[in-house]
């Protein structure tokens, strides 16, 4: 069996077919999915992919909260299928409720765009058991609104719950609270991260083959719940 994986397009999303092709070196199926569709094609998890939403009007993700294809995704991520949010994908899940906490500009309001150490918090999560505990890994990271806050009382939740799954080693790029850089859901199905571990699967064309590893453990899980 091959697992299939659905990759969103919203209109401004630049990272979808980087994200399909990730699943596609990681040994899925990559399944295009239009925002416009309330239909996700029978896929067996979901990945909500980087870019400008809608162009980012009003909030990053505020508006493809909308989108009739997230409906079907937030249903069918309350059944536990596995979701990823990368960048923008993450400020989706959380502009949608699947995630707690927002994104917003990162301190000193620069866009950052640079190679990152991420350190590997929790490794129990759908999209995380092929690494180790406290593992470092090279992703890049693209993003203006990628400061991660919180409540005091949602921080501490994340902390003590194991569901703070990424942090930024070394220096914080973003100010986020806690150098958090990647968070999940309560059931470790649903998983947003700032960085872009799709165009680290390869060595001879990113930083490194890092980000393999999330897409492998995504493929793990399926198979598994098979």
């Amino acid at each position: 069996m091959t697992a299939r994986i659905g990759v969103i397009t919203f209109p401004g999303t630049l990272d979808d077919v980087d994200a399909a092709r990730a699943v596609t070196v990681a040994g899925g199926e990559a399944v295009s999915l239009w925002h416009g569709d309330a239909d996700l094609k029978g896929v067996d998890a979901v990945i909500v992919p980087g870019g400008f939403s809608y162009g980012d009007y009003l909030r990053c993700g505020a508006i493809a909260k909308f989108a009739p294809v997230m409906d079907e995704v937030i249903a069918a991520a309350d059944k536990g299928m596995p979701v990823l949010g990368i960048c923008n994908g993450f400020q989706i899940l959380c502009e949608a409720g699947l995630l707690p906490g927002a994104l917003t500009r990162n301190e000193g309001l620069h866009f950052v765009c640079r190679d990152q150490w991420l350190r590997v918090e929790s490794t129990t999560t759908a999209w995380t058991t092929r690494y180790e505990p406290g593992a470092e890994i090279l992703i890049p990271l693209k993003s203006g609104e990628g400061r991660y806050v919180a409540s005091e009382e949602t921080l501490a939740e994340l902390g003590g719950d194991g569901r703070i799954v990424f942090t930024y080693a070394g220096d914080n790029p973003n100010g986020s609270a806690l150098d958090i850089a990647g968070i999940s859901s309560a059931d470790g199905r649903v998983m947003g991260l700032m960085p872009h571990p799709e165009h680290a699967v390869e060595a001879l064309t990113g930083p490194s083959d890092d980000g393999l590893g999330i897409f492998y453990s995504a493929l793990d899980a399926v198979l598994a719940a098979v």
